[in-house]
């Protein structure tokens, strides 16, 4: 069972990805070496907690994959409602 405290609800993360017709996938093939996980992109989609670090990585993937469209880079707090412990 996960403490409610572990779990954010659903991050505006999400609809940007979907927004933009971004996979899990293709946040973490951006992610290159960082070491981010299809894991780690799902939880931050649906909102358990993550720490400061990998929502860092996380943003730095999902901006990799918008630079490469062409569209601007968004700000951690557009991606999540919370801060990373």
């Amino acid at each position: 069972m996960i403490p409610e405290d572990m779990n954010a609800g659903v991050q505006p993360i999400d609809a940007l990805m979907e927004g933009h017709g971004l996979k899990n996938h293709d946040v973490v093939a951006a992610a290159g070496e960082s070491g981010l996980t299809h894991k780690e992109v799902a939880k931050a989609r649906k909102g358990r907690r993550l720490t400061a670090h990998t929502q860092r990585r996380v943003l730095a993937a999902v901006n990799a994959c918008l630079k490469a469209r062409e569209l601007p880079a968004v700000a951690l707090a557009e991606m999540f409602n919370y801060r990373g412990r």
